[in-house]
């Protein structure tokens, strides 16, 4: 009895300790959470202060088995899961079912990165686990069990089966549903900007705009007063008024926490939040780097500190002083501030070795792994290195009553720039934004010649959609959920068919805006942004030691029960609510809107007709649509068409042009040598697969839907999309037969 027992969550992390710790470990995986509530009960026993009825995961029992095989083997067990709540919930679990080895002997070690020093300090001190962490993850999860499995029952009832409202995931979806309701009843108005061409003693020629008009900030409503001021300026001089010249420092951003790591990689790279996760877990937990075998190449993702550990600091620093020199080195290391609440023991995502930068790792990486791994270690590197420097210029010009503005910018010193840039979000567009330029010398006084003065017509914009990055953003920033758990609250939104994304913006189909009315109406407190971020401050409470989590779930459910009994009686039950319409039927009789299983429709009740209502709905694939696509023959726009072996691209212009194009879902057909990718098809009866693009040089063909995602556990390069008929809900699984990797929505590792 030697050897100590380390158990880890998955089998890749396994083999990365392996290389370190060599043949002193058995070192098992518990592959996820072991024990989880019930999914056929709520699993809560709400008459004694809430206690869980944890069970055995289904297809766990083995593992189990095999762990406590392993554990009566050895005097000393490591339980190393995640360092996060979720983690600690993982390696309490397991510590329960290890009940014949003493509790004394049963250690909590926390692995930050795989690297020899950090893993060696984790075992040098090491821990027990976190009775707190684990209140709270408990606490976590059975609000999240009561708001799912009391108000889901009443959606099935009253709406339709299969529907969920989440605790956050429906504060989320209110969110999409509300900015949706903005643009709808967004009134654009009508403004007008004036530009000047003009020409100093030097060259190059400049614009200014005009900016204020007898010391008011302008307001031009329509052409007639453009056009009334553009003819007055014509007539004036323009004379320098003042010159303001400043030196700026563009300071260099912090390292990734979680989230800001999920918008950059949506921004930049097109990842989703899921897929973000996905790959950055792969480079956490580790990578074959061939002769070096499997490596941990960055330290872990689910962090809300900006903290950086002293020797990453100084290992970054050599790095930039051989690379880019002395210039670039701030005197002192940066320190950034992490916002109220951020757990410090944790570290920023950063690269756990200054050893690999990202090409000489590029050989071993797959594409998305090295475009993830690139983007943090740009972004730490950067975080370490001197301001930009930037020379602004700001020229004052007055014309009779007019001011009017010209800027320019040069930068003098990219500092931290030559390696690493933010990307920026472009839902909002700011027509009347001025790009930066190079001013001529002016002069205080200097008199200068009109060129040219050109009115522009603009109109105010509604507030854009949200895409995944600044619907992130917007949860973080009003505190409703965890960046941990983004990614599961995006996928339920999708998978229950509340959102349809367009263009990566979300719209909220007409079943999730029935869904969110009334959950708003008969359960405005979970609901309440406000009260979801203060349940989140709770919850923090409860991991520090500062509150208790049965006196939180009772202060939770006390109102939810009294509104649960509200709801069951007062809530619209939308599968027996008739609204009369104007619409003749055939047999002459009007015909009413009525709920179904695919939304409103109209119905006869005297012959018992029915017709569906045609929808202004831009997210239906069924219905012709504008795309942003052009035609590549003629440059017109293509447009959605639906054919006998199912949807594709046209061109608008048709018949004069008959281009067409496959609609893709960004999955490359799988077979050997094929350049095609797959797209979705019928068969002759109407049935949908998909298949090769290829086809009939390419037969490859599925009849799940492929999800460009690849597997967390495999690597395969696609996932694809399953309907479970037992429990009527989808989910994703690995379509390689030896992984056996499936993604059980509920059963995740993170919490919704």
């Amino acid at each position: 009895m030697s050897k100590s027992l380390l158990i880890v969550e998955s089998p890749t992390k396994a083999k990365t300790l392996k290389k370190f710790l060599g043949n002193d470990y058995d070192i098992k995986a518990s592959v996820g959470h072991l024990k989880d509530l019930p999914k056929n009960k709520l699993g809560v026993n709400l008459e004694n202060n809430f206690e869980p009825e944890y069970i055995t995961i289904r297809g766990k029992g083995r593992i189990l088995k095999e762990l406590r095989g392993a554990a009566s083997k050895v005097e000393t067990v490591y339980l190393a899961p995640d360092p996060d709540r979720e983690g600690e919930a993982i390696a309490w679990h397991i510590s329960k079912e290890l009940k014949n080895i003493p509790s004394k002997n049963i250690y909590r070690i926390l692995i930050n990165e795989f690297t020899p020093k950090s893993i060696s300090q984790a075992f040098k001190n090491p821990g027990r686990i976190n009775e707190d962490k684990i209140y709270a993850q408990q606490a976590r999860r059975i609000l999240d069990r009561l708001v799912g499995y009391m108000i889901s029952p009443l959606l099935w009832k009253k709406v339709k089966r299969g529907l969920s409202a989440g605790r956050v995931q429906s504060v989320a979806l209110r969110l999409i549903c509300e900015r949706e309701k903005e643009i709808t009843s967004f009134v654009s108005q009508e403004y007008w900007s004036i530009t000047a061409e003009l020409e100093g003693n030097s060259l190059p020629q400049f614009q200014a705009k005009l900016y204020k008009i007898d010391q008011d900030k302008i307001d031009i409503k329509n052409d007639k007063d453009a056009d009334k001021i553009v003819e007055d300026l014509r007539e004036k001089e323009f004379i320098v008024h003042d010159i303001e010249k400043k030196k700026k420092q563009k300071k260099p951003l912090p390292p990734f926490i979680t989230s800001s790591l999920q918008q950059e990689a949506s921004r930049k790279l097109g990842f989703s939040v899921k897929k973000t996760m996905i790959i950055a877990q792969q480079l956490y937990e580790g990578v074959d780097l061939a002769d070096q075998g499997t490596v941990g190449l960055i330290t872990y993702m689910r962090t809300d500190s900006n903290r950086i550990a002293v020797e990453a600091q100084n290992e970054a620093r050599k790095f930039i002083i051989k690379e880019y020199g002395e210039e670039y080195l701030p005197k002192n290391p940066p320190i950034y501030k992490s916002k109220k609440g951020a757990q410090e023991a944790h570290e920023a995502i950063r690269p756990s070795l200054p050893l690999h930068p990202p090409e000489r790792a590029k050989p071993f990486l797959s594409k998305d792994q090295y475009s993830l791994y690139t983007l943090i270690w740009n972004r730490f590197l950067s975080s370490q290195m001197c301001p930009a420097i930037i020379d602004s210029t700001r020229v004052y010009i007055m014309a009779g009553k007019y001011l009017l503005l010209a800027s320019g910018s040069v930068v003098v010193f990219q500092g931290y720039t030559k390696v690493y840039e933010e990307g920026k979000n472009n839902n909002k567009k700011t027509e009347d934004n001025e790009e930066d330029v190079l001013l001529p010398d002016l002069k205080k006084g200097e008199r200068l010649r009109l060129i040219d003065i050109v009115p522009h017509q603009h109109f105010t914009q509604p507030p854009p959609r949200f895409t995944e990055a600044t619907l992130v953003k917007e949860l973080e920033d009003k505190g409703i959920g965890r960046p941990s758990t983004y990614a599961t609250i995006l996928n339920t939104i999708r998978n229950r068919e509340y959102v349809d994304e367009e263009n990566r913006k979300f719209h909220p189909t007409e079943l999730g805006m029935i869904v969110m009315k009334l959950l708003v109406e008969n359960f405005p407190r979970i609901m309440d942004v406000k009260f979801t971020a203060e349940m989140e401050d709770r919850l923090d409470k409860i991991e520090e030691g500062n509150k208790g989590w049965v006196e939180t779930l009772r202060d939770f459910y006390s109102p939810f029960s009294k509104n649960l009994d509200r709801a069951e009686k007062n809530m619209i039950n939308l599968k027996k609510e008739i609204e009369p319409t104007d619409i003749k039927c055939e047999c002459g009789d009007e015909m009413v809107k009525r709920w179904g299983r695919y939304g409103y429709f109209l119905a006869c009740q005297k012959c018992g007709n029915t017709q569906s209502i045609k929808r202004e709905d831009t997210s239906d694939k069924r219905i012709e649509e504008m795309r942003s696509e052009k035609c590549e023959k003629c440059g017109s726009s293509l447009v959605v068409k639906s054919g006998k072996y199912g949807d594709f691209l046209a061109c608008s212009e048709y018949p004069k042009c008959r281009y067409t194009k496959s609609i893709t879902f960004g999955v490359s057909c799988p077979e050997k040598g094929c350049s095609g990718n797959l797209v979705e098809r019928k068969t002759k009866k109407g049935k949908i697969f998909y298949g090769c693009s290829n086809f009939p040089r390419c037969k490859f063909a599925i009849w799940e839907k492929p999800i460009p995602m690849s597997c967390p556990h495999c690597n395969h390069e696609y996932l694809v999309l399953r309907w479970d008929k037992k429990e009527k809900r989808n989910f994703l699984t690995c379509p390689n037969k030896e992984c056996g990797y499936r993604d059980e929505g509920e059963g995740d590792k993170k919490d919704e």
